[in-house]
């Protein structure tokens, strides 16, 4: 069994990949699949089967379908000539953490191909437990269904700081918005991340991170507004402490307080998946309505060039270590093996910490 609580990747040395994989959460492609991939997704974690079926009517309402998969899809059709141009003649596959393609699936298929070694791209761009240390551990859970043979593989980094990224979503915001028509007086700028366990987010820099990045991307606006930092998609027991405020209750005290349009931009997800489209422009698309406020929801990084870029960017540098690394504000660039205490998940009762 590969140690998990440690790197679960080799030490890189420059070049000796044979392939890249793209590995994300899943979803759903069709109804017959919805209620399979909600189990997979909560398994272990005790959620009623009420809640999973009203989870279900969201997927449901849009034909069964998650936009993931298909966003997914596109990034790779997106990178695959980038890289070719960037000279790095590699493979490209793709796996996913709940769904066909199952991730053990994809490294089967790499395995029978003649992969050896092979660079995975995370499509989570912050640092948490779900976000980082739980696809090391399903890597590592699925080379260990394909057996000895399975090739090595090494996670790149996470990239919320790198200037391609901020880039790519700065971009979003300046193309979503008619700035002829912003009053910065009444605008206001509302990042959202998906929430976690306050538990969690303790033993991690999830919300610092976010906190910087929303700053950069923030100072390469035309204009200068105020901005804030929310959540949304908490799914735990109302018991257990998340990180607040919701992006609901937040449009509500700024539609108190005088602000008039708000501009939500979905900084934590790099697709517009099913949980922002349904927590943004669903919920709380419905509550700026109610409570008065004009809301323009930008579109996440996707396939953004610059997005695209930096991809390519970070395969390079890991392929060749005398490469520049970069990355803006004051954590710097994260390591490319995470430490043995990273990003831990938080123990609980009959549980070892």
């Amino acid at each position: 069994m590969i140690d998990t609580d440690g790197p679960v990747e080799a030490t890189s040395s420059a070049g000796g990949y044979d392939a890249i994989v793209v590995v994300s959460f899943g979803g759903p492609e069709g109804p017959d699949d919805v209620m399979g991939f909600l189990e997979n997704v909560t398994r272990g974690r005790n959620v009623p089967r009420e809640r999973l079926e009203v989870v279900a009517e969201h997927y449901l309402a849009r034909g069964g379908v998650s936009p993931i998969n298909a966003a997914n899809r596109e990034l790779i059709a997106a990178l695959e000539p980038e890289l070719a141009d960037a000279g790095i003649d590699l493979p490209v596959y793709f796996g996913n953490r709940n769904w066909d393609p199952f991730l053990r699936d994809t490294l089967t298929t790499m395995t029978d191909a003649g992969v050896r070694r092979a660079l995975a791209f995370v499509t989570s761009a912050f640092s948490t437990y779900s976000g980082c240390r739980q696809y090391r551990e399903d890597i590592g859970a699925a080379r260990d269904a394909v057996g000895s043979g399975a090739p090595v593989i090494d996670k790149i980094r996470v990239f919320g700081d790198h200037p391609l990224f901020v880039e790519a979503v700065s971009d979003r915001i300046r193309t979503a918005v008619d700035w002829e028509t912003v009053d910065p007086a009444g605008t206001r700028l509302v990042f959202t991340a998906h929430s976690i366990p306050q538990s969690m987010a303790a033993n991690c820099d999830y919300v610092a991170q976010l906190t910087e990045t929303a700053r950069f991307v923030a100072a390469g606006l035309p204009v200068d507004l105020e901005h804030d930092l929310v959540y949304q998609s908490r799914s735990g027991p109302p018991q257990m402490p998340w990180l607040e405020p919701d992006v609901n209750d937040h449009l509500r005290a700024l539609a108190a307080d005088a602000t008039t349009h708000v501009i939500v931009v979905p900084l934590g997800f790099v697709s517009d998946h099913m949980e922002v489209i349904q927590d943004l422009d669903t919920e709380a698309a419905a509550t700026a309505d109610e409570v008065g406020l004009e809301m323009t929801r930008v579109p996440t990084a996707g396939t953004h060039p610059a997005f695209v870029e930096m991809i390519v960017e970070l395969i390079r540098e890991r392929m060749d270590p005398s490469l520049p690394r970069r990355a803006l504000g004051s954590f710097g660039a994260r390591p490319d093996v995470c430490p043995a205490d990273c990003c831990l998940l938080p123990a609980r009762p009959g549980r070892p910490g």
